[in-house]
């Protein structure tokens, strides 16, 4: 067997050998060249970057969101205020798996279904990258129990804000209005700037037109931190600016007399300083309380509040529109003196209805049965008004031009909105020939007027409207433009100073007149059936000062000719408006108001009285006070010594 013979060639390994390691040695020179490379790169080109990103792992810049001004009556009562909370929160961007956490951290913190719908709702309605509530007011065994094992969540914050709070909850809800977390929609619109770092924003009445003074300026902090998040240091640090507070003219003692007067019924009352235009109450009953919102509100009560036929989230004070009625006869009578429509002596006979000439159509007088026409006799316009005469009113609107009576009551504030800083506040409504022919393609007719000369029709006025009617009333032609703010810590952009408006016509003895007329209304007493104020009954017959006043019923629904109105035929909300304006002291007056219940009935019987309880409210212990201050002067008058040099000095002596 012949074996094969292999002979080692030496000098081809070694040349084998050398190439190899002239690629090793390339392979490694590359890789300690590229290594090189990297750490020049890092240690010298990216220096700056690098050391700012480790810097970064240590610190934080926080925003620090201002505190928001607080809100206080005028005797400095506080109506608005911030309560510090820690809550739990979330940021969901940096969760995988946010079922799992909250599972997780339902184990340390006891988290509702209520507070999960409001979490799921904040979720939507969030700014990227922003933490979200899911655990409102924490307790410190809460928090406790989150912070031990905070370091396996870099999701979970435990968050310092403050919240509104309203002390006196449903009380100042339409007054003051609210305010809710930022949406989405809302980062969209506010100045990004202005905002970061802000959770809350005024979204109703004072809150939402303030929104510029109330929010303040936001700051900034930065912070050591540990592993765990929690802050060891401030290292630099720019403090936010606390919004203005803001002082009303609102009264709380008045805001609650009002409140109760109208307790049960739906309604509103708007007081006015006269000679300020200050806003003393503004009730929309019923209310809501608005902490509610500010936390987020359940939707079962939220959905109870949208969803009740007494519409509680309707300010009516500001936006209800309703025919003011028989308390738009002053004005009426006002226009027809200042065109020479009428005049004080101008009499007709008012037998209980009213006909056009030609027409079958019969209007009638409030006092109007079957089978006996009422009326109130022969009437001057002084007696019109005391005894609220549709037939006067009926007969002067139709030898008025109807453009002239509208003219004259946007004099008044029909039609318009006065009211400086109300947010929303609605204009009504004022009928005029223009107006119909836009919205309704038809002429004007003079059963049109008819129904305009009793405050019916397509006329429409708020409350806060009628109160400015009052006022201007009060003043004698002269008023200044209704406002909530009294004052504040600073300069309020765009607020106006007090300036009079005066109403070209009539002249000051008619004015005058009408105040008189008004009195009578209710003081005019034991005259007989028609000769008696129509609120003497009601409210005239026990009173500490001089009244003026008017009332008023608006009919919601129609009645057919012939028929007499029922009110225990209608259904509740289908039964007449029941209204009621004032003002006092008639002589000097210092208080206007219109009271409103919403299908109350009588405008004496029922809305009288609630005017009364808030006069009574702000006047007598005012005049208590004066009685007492003059009461020592009285005795010392009464003194021997005093007497006689008073009888001394006197003509005569």
């Amino acid at each position: 067997m012949t074996e094969s013979l292999h002979i080692k060639d030496t000098r081809l390994e070694q040349r084998a050998f050398a190439a190899r390691a002239i690629v090793i040695f390339f392979v490694s020179l590359t890789l300690v060249l590229a290594l090189l490379a990297r750490l020049v790169q890092l240690q010298v080109v990216e220096h700056d970057s690098y050391a700012t990103r480790a810097e970064e792992n240590r610190t934080q810049t926080q925003l620090v969101a201002p505190d928001r001004g607080l809100i206080y009556d005028r005797n400095g009562v506080l109506l608005a205020d911030n309560l510090p909370v820690r809550s739990l929160a979330v940021v969901v961007e940096l969760v995988p798996d946010l079922d799992a956490l909250i599972a997780t951290l339902r184990e340390r913190v006891d988290i509702t279904e209520a507070d999960m719908a409001q979490f799921q709702r904040r979720v939507r309605r969030r700014r990227p990258h922003e933490p979200v509530a899911l655990k409102l007011n924490l307790t410190q065994a809460e928090i406790a129990r989150v912070r031990v094992d905070g370091h396996r969540w870099p999701a979970v914050r435990i968050a310092d804000e403050n919240l509104r709070h309203y002390p006196f909850a449903a009380l100042t809800a339409h007054a003051l209005g609210s305010v809710r977390r930022v949406t989405a929609e809302d980062a969209e619109r506010l100045d990004a700037e202005r905002y970061r770092g802000v959770k809350f924003v005024g979204r109703l009445g004072v809150e939402k037109f303030y929104e510029d003074v109330l929010h303040g300026q936001v700051g900034w902090q930065r912070v050591e931190v540990d592993a765990r998040g929690r802050v060891r240091r401030v290292v630099d640090a720019t403090p936010p600016v606390a919004g203005q507070n803001l002082t009303l003219h609102l009264d709380i003692a008045l805001q609650t007399a009002a409140a109760e007067a109208l307790e049960g019924r739906r309604g509103a009352v708007v007081a006015l300083d006269v000679r300020s235009g200050g806003v003393l109450a503004l009730v929309s009953n019923p209310g809501y309380d608005p902490n509610l919102f500010v936390v987020g509100v359940d939707p079962a009560h939220y959905r109870a509040l949208v969803d009740s036929r007494d519409t509680p989230l309707f300010n009516r004070a500001t936006r209800g529109r309703y025919a003011p009625g028989s308390t738009f006869k002053p004005i009426v009578g006002l226009a027809g003196l200042s065109v020479g429509a009428t005049d004080w002596e101008r009499v007709l006979n008012d037998r209980g209805e009213f006909r056009l000439p030609g027409r079958a159509r019969a209007y009638r007088d409030w006092s109007w049965q079957r089978g006996n026409a009422g009326g109130q006799g022969i009437v001057n316009l002084r007696k019109a008004i005391y005894r609220s005469s549709n037939v006067y009113f009926y007969d002067l609107a139709t030898r008025m031009d109807v453009d002239a009576l509208s003219d004259f009551a946007g004099q008044l504030g029909f039609g318009r909105v006065t009211a400086i800083d109300i947010a929303d506040a609605d204009p009504g409504l004022l009928p005029s020939r223009i107006w119909k022919q836009g919205a309704k393609g038809e002429p004007w007719y003079a059963g049109d007027s008819v129904n305009l000369g009793i405050g019916q029709g397509n006329l429409l006025a708020t409350p806060l409207q009628l109160a400015t009617v009052a006022m201007v009333i009060a003043n004698r032609g002269s008023w200044i433009r209704p406002r909530m703010l009294l004052s504040s810590d600073g300069a309020v952009p765009g607020f106006p100073a007090a300036a009079p408006t005066r109403v070209t016509a009539p002249g000051a003895e008619h004015w005058e007149r009408m105040v008189d007329a008004m009195e009578e209304v209710v003081h005019r007493g034991n005259q007989g059936f028609r000769e008696n104020g129509t609120a003497w009954f009601h409210i005239g017959r026990d009173i500490g000062y001089r009244m003026a006043g008017k009332s008023g019923t608006a009919q919601v629904v129609g009645i057919a000719q012939g028929e007499e109105y029922d009110a225990a035929e209608l259904d509740e909300y289908q039964r007449k408006h029941a209204w009621f304006i004032a003002f006092a002291p008639a002589d000097d007056p210092a208080i206007a108001v219109s009271a409103l219940v919403e299908n109350g009935g009588g405008g004496s019987s029922v809305a009288g009285p609630v005017a009364k309880a808030v006069l009574d409210a702000w006047l007598l212990p005012r005049l208590a006070k004066r009685a007492n201050r003059q009461a020592p002067a009285l005795a010392i008058a009464q003194t021997p010594t005093v007497a006689a040099a008073a009888a001394a000095q006197a003509p005569g002596a």
